[in-house]
């Protein structure tokens, strides 16, 4: 063991000799690291503000009720230029008024997220049943539209539903003698008073869903939380994949060097002399991994209810990335080999795992080609830690993962690793 050890120092030594190190170590993962923290939710109150331009031609009491009914049913949405603050979110500089020219070019330089129109005389011809059209338009982002677009279907079904439920009320009311005598605007009065009682049972919600979160799940998950829990484990996964990838330059060097021919030749075995190597870059992928949790310290990231579990993913996560590194090598022959592999190895593993975004996002068959990535099932206890407070014992699945590809990349190494 202490020969493993001296081995070990030393490299460190060496690597830590080179000027370049703390840039890559520390400078580069704090850079990314924070930008992506912010850029996720790190640096707001978790809020979200959708910016929907409102053209409202008919400027009546029905066609006020529907942008309120809109507001309830999604209240991120922020309705242009109706609900524009001092601030000027709307972004309409001089000019507070919008019309369909305007609103299409700034839905084209996506200022806002969508457009929606309502025709002149929508309060004359909905209780009529006369067929309204509510024009919608989106810039077709990835990110909003389709949450507008389903508020905005919820609440014309809504009043679609009471439209229905007017007519219908007639249609029975006919084979009442009382109603066919009537004249026609009393007709029309009563169809009118089943459409608001329709509408007003409609906003009441008669059918309601009783849900309760979970002891653990009480607090919600503030945008600094949201953050940089992703950016923090992300960043640092995939740094200390490139920082342990840079092995596979380094042994093929050494091998040129004939560093590891002398090693041979001294009284040491070949187990000693690949533990301490493997030793050296598992401590610097460690090293790693402090740099950037210590980012997440600078910025109050919460870390859990269970510290000890946090830090035998990070180990774990790094013996495996260790063990990856070395198999690779010995099917290496040149150092532009390595420098090409390690790159796209690192290029490729994180952003497939999760380490960029969380694979919520992605489809399902990408979630399950992501877990060929190591970064994934890291990622995956990683949120269980900071997101749900999990402990050890909810991480072992994972953790038992990342070991046994650690022991299948170690078998290989011992079994292929070339000294010469």
């Amino acid at each position: 063991m202490r020969e493993i050890l001296c081995i070990a120092l030393n490299d460190l030594r060496i690597f830590f000799r080179e000027r370049g190190v703390i840039i890559g170590l520390v400078v580069i993962p704090l850079i990314m690291t924070v930008a992506i923290g912010l850029g996720i939710g790190g640096g707001g109150n978790g809020a979200t503000r959708l910016r929907i331009d409102v053209i409202d031609n008919d400027r009546s009491d029905l066609s006020e009720q529907f942008l309120a009914d809109l507001r309830k049913a999604n209240t991120s949405l922020v309705l242009c230029p109706f609900d524009n603050d001092e601030e000027d979110f709307c972004r309409l500089g001089d000019n507070p008024t919008l019309d369909e020219a305007r609103a299409t070019e700034r839905l084209r330089e996506n200022i806002a997220l969508a457009l929606i129109e309502i025709p002149a005389g929508f309060e004359a011809q909905l209780p009529a049943g006369e067929p309204v059209s509510i024009i919608y338009r989106s810039n077709e982002s990835a990110a909003a539209p389709s949450y507008i677009l389903q508020a905005v279907q919820a609440v014309t079904q809504r009043m679609g539903g009471a439209l229905v439920a007017a007519s219908t009320a007639g249609l029975m009311a006919e084979d009442f003698e009382p109603y066919r005598s009537a004249s026609e605007s009393e007709q029309a009065a009563f169809r009118q008073a089943v459409y608001e009682r329709a509408a007003e049972l409609w906003m009441q919600d008669p059918v309601a869903i009783d849900y309760r979160l979970t002891e653990q799940s009480e607090t919600p998950v503030s945008g600094q939380q949201a953050g940089f829990g992703q950016s923090v484990p992300g960043m640092g996964s995939m740094f200390v994949m490139f920082t342990v990838f840079s092995a596979l330059y380094v042994l093929i060097r050494e091998r040129v060097n004939w560093t590891l021919q002398r090693l041979v030749m001294m009284p040491l075995s070949r187990g000693q002399i690949l533990g301490g190597k493997m030793l050296m870059w598992f401590i610097t992928g460690m090293i790693q991994y402090f740099v950037v949790f210590a980012i997440g310290i600078a910025f109050g990231l919460n870390f859990g209810d269970d510290l000890f579990a946090m830090l035998v993913v990070m180990v774990v996560f790094t013996a495996c990335v260790t063990a990856l590194t070395f198999a690779i090598s010995t099917l290496l022959r040149t150092e532009m080999q390595a420098n090409s592999v390690s790159l796209l190895l690192a290029l490729t593993l994180a952003p497939l795992g999760g380490a960029w975004w969380p694979l919520d996002i992605v489809p399902e068959f990408m979630r399950l080609v992501g877990h060929i990535s190591p970064v994934a099932w890291a990622m995956d206890a990683f949120r269980l830690l900071l997101f749900e407070n999990g402990t050890l014992v909810d991480t072992l699945p994972y953790l038992a993962v990342l070991a046994a590809m650690g022991v299948v990349f170690f078998g290989f190494a011992v079994w292929r690793f070339r000294y010469e």
